[in-house]
């Protein structure tokens, strides 16, 4: 099955997709793309828009089976293919036009978009996986297993619309020899003294921290590590932020909830407390309805 990845090149958003197809099991073409001027001032996208419209990869034959795609400028592309293909395209997250203009979208729960199309997941879809994370502990074996338990990964967003980013690292104190700290894309330069600390130099250790981690904390304004959280089964504990933009802020402290409730995450109090649960898996969920509609 030929499958296309359309993104506007966003690594978080790509991730998503990545995952979706990992767990179908099928190979992907990524076909970054933008907006040219005017279009890509336009907000909501527009639905429907010429090829001249769109710069990046080429939109051409031999076209896709399937199409997965993410990112507001990712909207008009997918469905550009979708009338020119007939692949069935699915959106991952809220596309912000009418979900019936695609076969599918997969939506995370916080979003709170319905339809007859629209498969609710709880977070996003993640490549973190038991089957991801067994070769990651064992190739960061050599560094991680020696630290002292309780181990700690620390993963650090960094500011945005929804939080200022000014997180309280004090009551990791106890624990800074067996700390583990990762930093995204957004993270500010963090003054911390930890057994490890990820400078974004060489292989990226992140799924090996995740693997070897007892405890799992993550700051409140990152959608996808607390995802990826919560799809190890290890506890996660998140680490509150102040707001910056009540809307914003709502939207993710709604996910916190659904994590909280099913059982995954619970606020960082300063204690690292320990419990079991069923870890995530909603890249396989949108997987499984994806083979259920093509087949139909």
């Amino acid at each position: 099955m030929r499958c296309w990845i359309i993104g506007q090149g966003l690594a978080g958003t790509q991730a998503q997709c990545e995952a979706v197809a990992a767990a179908l099991g099928v190979q992907a073409v990524v076909k970054r793309v933008d907006l040219r001027p005017p279009w890509r001032w336009l907000s909501p996208p527009l639905a429907h828009l010429p090829p001249w419209a769109f710069s990046g990869d080429a939109l051409a034959p031999p076209w896709p089976d399937l199409v997965l795609a993410a990112g507001r400028r990712a909207v008009a592309a997918a469905l550009y293919v979708r009338r020119m293909s007939g692949a069935f395209t699915l959106f991952l997250q809220n596309p912000r036009v009418p979900p019936a203009l695609f076969d599918l979208v997969a939506a995370p729960a916080h979003d709170g978009l319905s339809g007859p199309n629209v498969v609710e997941t709880l977070a996003a879809p993640t490549r973190v996986t038991p089957q991801t994370l067994a070769p990651a502990g064992a190739e960061w074996a050599h560094l991680f297993a020696p630290l002292p338990r309780p181990r700690v990964a620390l993963c650090l967003g960094g500011p945005s619309r929804a939080f200022h980013f000014r997180p309280d690292l004090s009551a990791l104190a106890p624990w800074a020899d067996g700390l583990m700290v990762t930093p995204s894309r957004r993270t500010p330069p963090v003054a911390l003294e930890a057994a490890y600390t990820y400078d974004g130099c060489g292989p990226n250790p992140y799924l090996g921290m995740l693997a070897w981690a007892d405890h799992i904390v993550v700051t409140a304004d990152s959608a996808s590590m607390l995802s990826d959280a919560a799809s190890t089964g290890t506890p996660v504990h998140i680490l509150p932020l102040p707001r910056r933009r009540a809307g914003a802020a709502r939207r993710l402290e709604r996910l916190h909830a659904n994590l909280i409730a099913h059982g995954a995450a619970r606020p960082f109090s300063g204690a690292l407390d320990t419990w079991a649960y069923a870890p995530l898996d909603d890249a396989e969920e949108v997987a499984e309805v994806i083979r259920e509609r093509m087949g139909a």
